[in-house]
């Protein structure tokens, strides 16, 4: 198994659509950023590429490609599912905490991960979504910006058996946590 976590942070900015885990919530302000500036999805991808040691997003799709101008973050998030996948990484579970004072996140936030679990092809219940405020402290608590923690935890599917009928996990390919004398293993 491999954990994974991921940071996002984007400056909220007149003129701009506030869309979060691709949802666009009525807000005054929204997201200054190369793409829709998703922080949650942004965040989602990190930590799925950091468990995977496949990078970070920026080294995926830089701000400096014109192709991914305004492009919407679930398009990326697309891509990232095919890395995982072209490395054989199954996802168990995601948990997102986004972090902004303002608008209130509760109400869009089934949607968020309905939008999230189609696009990576995971349960509902491989995603949460929670959202906090910072009770006016900080950037996100003067309204200056929007913050999102992620983690996620992967396993390979190598580690995984099949037996005609279903899969069966058998931990590590190496043994427990890479060492070769595992008791476990010999089971």
């Amino acid at each position: 198994m491999r954990i994974g976590s991921g940071y996002d942070v984007h400056k909220l900015v007149e003129g701009r659509d506030f869309i979060i885990g691709g949802v666009t919530i009525p807000y005054e302000k929204g997201l200054l950023g190369h793409s829709d500036a998703d922080v949650l999805t942004h965040a989602v991808m990190d930590s799925l590429l950091g468990a995977a040691a496949l990078g970070d997003i920026g080294q995926h799709f830089p701000d400096t490609d014109e192709a991914y101008k305004g492009v919407s973050s679930l398009v990326l998030l697309q891509r990232v599912k095919e890395l995982l996948e072209e490395n054989f990484y199954l996802i168990e579970n995601i948990d997102a905490t986004i972090i902004a004072q303002k608008p209130k996140m509760a109400p869009y936030i089934p949607a968020m991960r309905e939008n999230i679990a189609r696009v990576l092809g995971i349960q509902l219940n491989q995603i949460n979504i929670k959202a906090t405020t910072e009770e006016g402290l900080g950037f996100t608590g003067e309204g200056l910006g929007v913050a999102c923690n992620s983690m996620c935890l992967l396993t390979s599917a190598a580690d995984y058996r099949y037996d005609d009928r279903s899969y069966e996990y058998q931990g590590a390919s190496n043994g427990c946590a890479g060492c070769s004398g595992c008791a476990l293993k010999n089971k």
